[in-house]
Formats: C-alpha cells, structure tokens, sequence
C-alpha cells in the first residue's frame, strides 16, 4: 500500500476499461484521483465506488476533442486536490467504418482522430505541466497503441496519431526532464476491456490469441498496473519510454506460429 500516496492524478477516459482499472488502483495506493469522461455519470459512479472503497476521488465531463474542456479538467484537478503530480492521457478513438486504408479513409475521421487521439495529449500536458513544475515536478502517461508501433490493412488514421503519440512522448520527456517531470507511454495490444469483448467476434479473438507468445489475452488491469507503476516513484529513472504490453503478441517472426503447425503436421 502507498505506492503512489500523496499523489494527485488525473485520468482522462477513467471512466471504463483502461482508464477506470488505472483509477481504482491508484487510489488503493494512496492517490487522490480525478476521473475525467464524456460520459459524466459513469465518472461520477466510478468516483464514487473508489470513495466506498476508502479512497479519495472525484469525477468529471471532459469532452477531449475541446481545449476549453481539457483545462478546465485541469483547472478542477488543482482546485479540488491542490495540484496535479500524475496525468494520465488516456483518451483514444477508433472508427472501423471509416478509417480504413489510405486511399479509401474518410478525411474528416482523419482530423476527428488527430484532434481525440493527439492533440488532447498536447493540451492535457500544456496545460499540467506548469502546475507539475510548481510542485516539483510529476509523472505524464500517454497511452499510446502498438498500432502506433506497427503496420496494418486498416485504421490508417489511429495507427498513425498514436506513433505520433509515441513520439510526442519523447518530447515531453527531453524538454521537462530537469523540472522533475517523467514522461512515459503505455502501448496496449489486444486488451479485453468491455468494449472489445462486446464489439470483437470470438473468431477474431482467437486470431490474436493465435499469435501471442503467452496462452490467453491482456486485461485492463494489465495496462492499469503498469500505469501505477509509472506514476510511482519506483520508475524515477524511466522517462521518454513507451512500455509495450501485448503478451509477446508483436515480438517474434510473424511466421512462427505457421511453421510449428507446419511441424507438427509433418511429425505426425
């Protein structure tokens, strides 16, 4: 316990999945937690379980693709806790209709996830890091994709805002280092958060699972450990990294699972 005692984090997109397994554990380790979501009610719920659980925590509506919104998340972080030490940027969209391949995506998704998936990045950080500053100095994580790492058939615009992430990451990192602030990135391979389990076909599970070098799939509290790890003192002298967490799913030759069925069957 305490891990992270003392901190004061925002996470934006703590409302579910990702974002909410970052928020619970971070209380349960002594932070005071803001929990930053367009939807308002289930930040507020989420809020209000870590509060029954014995942490501190608030929530609030943030509709990243507005600048005014992100500082006034910003703004209501400070107000209420005294200062921001922890930002977790963890708002991300994706569009499987419309942002395809390259010649055939649609332009204006381009910009709505150029807009979601990077700029509230940019302007999530501007806007804590003078606060970061006066306190000494604080952690960034920006959660980023190993499509942002990686080629694909399609999300052309998502693979491509969160590389930019990845990049953008190392910036932070290089410009604020001598005031103390850390600036890490968390790249996610397939994780069974709700949404992916409502949305993914069991066929299309087991692709993935086809090629992880481990034998089931990533939950949110993957994602959410490494988070409270970044944000803890305990990873002092990381900084300008991006951790990837996809279960050896993206490490090894591509061809690796074929040839060992291919070996089998020519055993047999």
């Amino acid at each position: 316990m305490g891990r992270v005692q003392g901190k004061v984090a925002l996470v934006t997109g703590g409302a579910s999945g990702i974002g909410l397994s970052a928020s619970v554990l971070m209380a349960k380790e002594g932070a005071k937690v803001v929990i930053a979501d367009l939807n308002e009610k289930e930040a507020k719920d989420a809020a209000e379980m870590i509060k029954n659980q014995g942490g501190e925590a608030i929530g609030i509506f943030l509709d990243a693709g507005k600048e005014e919104s992100i500082r006034n998340a910003i703004e209501t972080t400070v107000e209420s806790f005294g200062t921001i030490t922890v930002l977790v940027n963890n708002v991300g969209l994706t569009n499987l209709h419309k942002d395809l391949d390259v010649v055939n995506l649609d332009l204006d998704e381009w910009d709505r996830l150029m807009n979601v998936n990077l700029k509230s990045v940019l302007l999530g950080s501007r806007f804590a890091i003078p606060h970061m500053i006066k306190a000494g100095g604080g952690s960034i994580i920006n959660t980023a994709s190993m499509a942002g790492l990686t080629g694909d058939s399609t999300r052309s615009a998502y693979g491509a805002s969160k590389a930019a992430v990845v990049n953008l990451t190392r910036y932070i990192a290089s410009q604020y280092g001598k005031d103390h602030i850390r600036c890490n990135g968390v790249a996610p391979g397939l994780i069974l958060t709700p949404a992916a389990q409502n949305n993914m076909p069991q066929a299309v599970l087991d692709i993935f699972a086809k090629f992880n070098a481990l034998p089931y799939h990533g939950e949110a509290d993957d994602i959410g450990y490494t988070v409270l790890f970044l944000a803890s003192d305990e990873s002092k002298f990381i900084t300008g990294q991006t951790i990837q967490v996809e279960g050896g799913h993206y490490m090894a030759n591509p061809s690796i699972s074929d040839f060992n069925d291919y070996l089998a069957k020519s055993q047999s």
